[in-house]
């Protein structure tokens, strides 16, 4: 089987991308066709018809399976922004010209301090444990780390168990595993929309799994509300939806911080939905890649893991990697921590496909076990070249009089560019994506993140200053260079911590 290569950075760096999958069915061409009929950018061939994407496909596609044209239609339709970046990436010296990638999220700030911790002698040992084929839960010692980190920085109330963590190479993976060992083809999970957009594929390629979304909206309907907040009235309405419509909903996504919003669920918050799960057996996947990325102190975030007594241990599932919160996602290490052995036992299964080699199992060990490096040396420092870079673009946003969204949390700033579509609708800012990119500056568009609203950008402010600044003067050129649909202020004002707002 012809896999589609997971990388983070490319599905949400492209509009539009594969949007969510609530209504494709790879057992119905038809389907497909609907799909790729919704792309405002991807005509569909004339004589496509009721045929299906095996026709529509055959002519470039004939040595592939219908599951294979369907994964590289996947690949095709959403990797047109970062195929255009790639063959013209900006380069200071080699290429001042190319484009400015402010649309992957990716922390390229600290660089300079993990290629002196990673370089250190330590990090290097071979013996012959390491070259062989290992325990496809991960090698003993560096799960016993894993469990150890978790512990510590997600201030759980007990020691978590070695035996609950599964090592894998990376989230992609784990999204990918999880779908396909807790679904049958064709069931769904609930995921709060916006979301990061490559979860489609990854619940979706192997799995057959869809998605449910839980629509937010930016309106704010009280002092105790605010923009795309998640409650359990909408959970339930959307259960309810999928249920009316005959799918059948196995369990519930959920990003902490939130990608793209920056969102920082409360105890609170996170205890409802998790009663909510409960109330209607469902699993919950817990993706906390930004855990340690929480760089504004009034941003008070709490892991899963930090709650005393889960309503359902055994349905609820975590997720982190180091790609965020250690600038390495060309590295590719994911862990789960579940208490359910069945589900782990699974998914390591499926790891002797997605394993890491025993090589960079004693490295992520060797780190994870450097506390003083992390607390004294990178995790400050990491903050604030974070807080720095943030209040950069978030001042320039301000100078343009754009609303925009940011809770500390993330690489990320989602912003309000509604005003500067001539019409409400994702032609209009697939239109306005283009502009950037022609402009030399990659964004990601927010019908990427399935956002019901168009007009909605993330912009990744996780670069080094140099590029940041040429990046937002590209903006800025497209933006004054439009005409204003209307001069009112945006319903939906900046929401950002308290010690910065203005």
């Amino acid at each position: 089987m012809f896999t589609l290569p997971q990388k983070e950075s490319r599905a949400p760096a492209t509009c539009p991308g594969p949007t969510s999958i609530q209504d494709l069915d790879s057992n119905s061409g038809d389907d497909l066709e609907r799909e790729c009929s919704r792309k405002p950018d991807r005509k569909l061939p004339e004589d496509c018809g009721a045929s299906g994407p095996t026709a529509m496909l055959s002519s470039d596609s004939s040595c592939l399976s219908s599951r294979g044209r369907v994964i590289k239609w996947f690949w095709d339709s959403a990797e047109e922004g970062y195929r255009t970046y790639h063959m013209d990436e900006y380069d200071e010296d080699k290429n001042p010209s190319g484009i400015i990638n402010l649309g992957t999220s990716e922390n390229k700030l600290c660089f300079d301090l993990l290629s002196r911790r990673l370089s250190q002698s330590d990090m290097l040992r071979v013996e012959p444990s390491l070259l062989q084929y290992p325990d496809w839960r991960g090698h003993l010692f560096l799960r016993e780390e894993v469990a150890r980190f978790l512990s510590f920085y997600c201030k759980s109330p007990n020691p978590l168990k070695p035996d609950n963590v599964v090592v894998l190479n990376g989230c992609a993976s784990l999204f990918s595993t999880l779908a396909t060992v807790l679904c049958e083809a064709g069931e769904a999970f609930l995921i709060p929309a916006p979301y990061y957009g490559a979860i489609t594929q990854h619940v979706y390629l192997y799995g057959n799994v869809r998605l449910v979304c839980v629509y937010l909206d930016s309106e704010v309907t009280g002092l105790d509300t605010r923009p795309f907040q998640l409650t359990v009235e909408k959970l339930e309405m959307a259960l309810q939806r999928a249920n009316s419509e005959g799918v059948k909903v196995k369990g519930l996504i959920l990003i902490n911080p939130h990608n793209p919003l920056g969102d920082i669920y409360s105890p609170g918050e996170l205890r409802d939905y998790l009663e909510f799960a409960k109330r209607h057996e469902l699993h919950v996947m817990v993706d906390e890649v930004y855990m340690l990325s929480v760089f504004e102190k009034p941003a008070a975030y709490r892991s899963v893991l930090s709650l005393e007594g889960l309503p359902d241990p055994q349905r609820t599932h975590v997720m982190w990697a180091t790609s965020k919160d250690f600038g390495m996602s060309g590295l590719r290490f994911g862990t789960l921590y579940t208490e359910n052995w069945d589900v782990a036992t699974a998914v390591a299964s499926l790891c002797r496909y997605h394993g890491l080699s025993g090589l960079v199992q004693y490295q992520m060990a060797q780190l994870l076990r450097d506390r003083d490096w992390i607390n004294q040396v990178y995790l400050p420092e990491n903050h604030a070249r974070l807080k720095a870079a943030h209040a950069y673009v978030a001042g320039e946003l301000r100078a343009l009089g754009i609303p925009f969204l940011s809770r500390g949390a993330g690489f990320f700033i989602w912003v309000d560019l509604r005003k500067f579509l001539p019409e409400a609708t994702f032609k209009a800012e697939m239109l306005l994506w283009r502009q950037f990119l022609d402009n030399k500056v990659l964004l990601s568009c927010g019908q990427t993140f399935e956002c019901k609203e168009p007009g909605w950008f993330r912009l990744v402010f996780s670069d080094k200053a140099h590029r940041l600044r040429l990046g937002m003067q590209r903006v800025r050129q497209v933006l004054e260079g439009k005409s204003r649909v209307a001069e009112e202020p945006s319903s939906c004002q900046t929401q950002e911590p308290r010690s910065q707002r203005r």
